[in-house]
């Protein structure tokens, strides 16, 4: 039913329910506005959400027992509520989320998402994201909707009937941009020593920001490199107008791009607007091992806060404060990993705070959390090299991890191997 207000909307939530929140880019940005004054006649609210844009006003501390944020992913929208004890964090793989909702393990009463407009069967789109929004709207009871007419129009598993909505209001708002990070010679180093492991044919997974846009932009010269990843950005359309991304070498999903949401600039929403070429699939299959593996030659390109002598990588926290979360990481490090010709590679700056501390360290900062384990992992990049540790002992990693840290930090490094573990390197 069509209603006149995102307040009209929101009034068939009622005490105690849980909602949950279409995210990313499509984050349904104009009920939540509405949704923070409406809590305030509600009591016990649990907002369950990824990460979501323009949604600073839902940590009001006003909102105190009437609605709680409940994170699967932490982003600058929650980060210090979730670090003050006013939200929660949840640390699950987002391949996982899916099947909380659908096996009933996390339970779910309203879902709150952002569609496009109708098509003449009276199909929307869940535009830019699909990720876990798909299965919560298989599980909730009740589905409240905005619906902007600029919302790009998607492809796969993004398409819900006007009949399966409760609620829901037009209005039209232009999407969160995310613009390209600025390349400095810090990244576009990471960048070129990324692309000399990429190969003609290699399918790619690779998230947003300066490392990922820094490596695209040296792969003009490859061929046939495909896209089955869980987001990406900006950074592949040049690739695909010269023609080096064709999606031809890929098993499953053969000349098509596979994603779960996408987040860039009004050029990137305009290329996937009702592009076939493009698939927006549920988080629980684009980021499921079992899929993944069967395209050769996958790459996973991920980053990293810390990385430890032994292969630890933490990916989610600095120390015990919660930066942003488990995500598809070991999703996709794993798939790789057992994918024929695959190749997993963790990204990082090799320091922190303008050089005054190094991201490799001798033992990860207490309370850090372990996102990809040194069984996992294989290779670490930074702007002074490579290091494949892919079955190498403890004391060949630690040298190949100092090898590659910046160079002031090396000697200290080699004597904490000592202390910290024993290891002469």
């Amino acid at each position: 039913m069509q209603v006149n207000s995102p307040e009209q909307a929101l009034s068939i939530i009622q005490n105690n329910d849980i909602i949950w929140c279409h995210s990313m880019a499509a984050t349904p940005y104009y009920l939540l506005h509405a949704l923070a004054k409406v809590a305030l006649d509600r009591q016990n609210l649990t907002l369950l959400q990824l990460h979501t844009e323009h949604s600073e006003i839902l940590c009001n501390p006003a909102l105190d027992g009437h609605l709680r944020q409940r994170c699967f992913f932490v982003g600058s929208s929650t980060r210090a509520a979730v670090n003050c004890g006013s939200a929660d964090y949840v640390p699950v793989f987002l391949s996982e989320i899916p099947k909380l909702f659908r096996s009933g393990e996390q339970p779910l009463d309203v879902a709150l998402i952002q569609v496009s407009k109708p098509d003449n069967h009276g199909f929307c789109s869940l535009g830019v994201s699909v990720e876990a929004t798909r299965a919560a709207l298989q599980m909730a009871k009740k589905v409240i909707a905005w619906v902007n007419p600029l919302l790009p129009r998607t492809h796969g598993d993004s398409f819900i009937h006007l009949s399966q909505i409760d609620r829901y209001v037009e209005h039209a708002a232009p999407l969160p941009l995310h613009q390209a990070a600025h390349q400095d010679a810090v990244s576009m180093q990471i960048g070129r020593n990324v692309a000399s492991l990429i190969r003609d044919g290699d399918c790619l997974q690779m998230g947003i920001g300066a490392i990922p846009d820094a490596t695209l932009g040296y792969l003009g010269d490859r061929k046939n490199l495909g896209i089955h990843t869980e987001m990406f950005s900006d950074g592949v359309l040049p690739l695909i107008e010269q023609g080096v991304i064709t999606n031809l070498n890929k098993r499953k999903h053969r000349g098509k791009i596979v994603t779960t949401f996408a987040m860039g600039s009004q050029k990137l929403y305009d290329f996937i607007d009702d592009n076939p070429q493009v698939v927006f699939l549920d988080v629980e299959y684009t980021n499921d091992t079992s899929v993944i593996r069967q395209n050769p030659q996958v790459v996973s390109i991920n980053s990293a806060l810390q990385v430890d002598l032994s292969g630890q990588v933490c990916a989610d926290s600095l120390g015990t404060k919660i930066y942003s979360g488990v995500g598809g990481q070991m999703d996709f490090v794993r798939g790789a990993a057992l994918s024929e010709g695959g190749r997993a590679i963790i990204a990082l700056p090799a320091t922190a705070a303008a050089g005054s501390i190094s991201r490799i360290s001798s033992l990860l900062s207490p309370g850090a959390g372990v996102v990809t384990t040194r069984a996992h992992v294989h290779y670490i990049v930074t702007e002074y090299g490579i290091a494949n540790l892919r079955a190498k002992s403890l004391q060949e990693r630690a040298r190949a991890l100092i090898d590659i840290a910046a160079p002031q930090f090396r000697a200290s490094l080699a004597e904490q191997a000592w202390q910290d573990w024993g290891l002469k390197v």
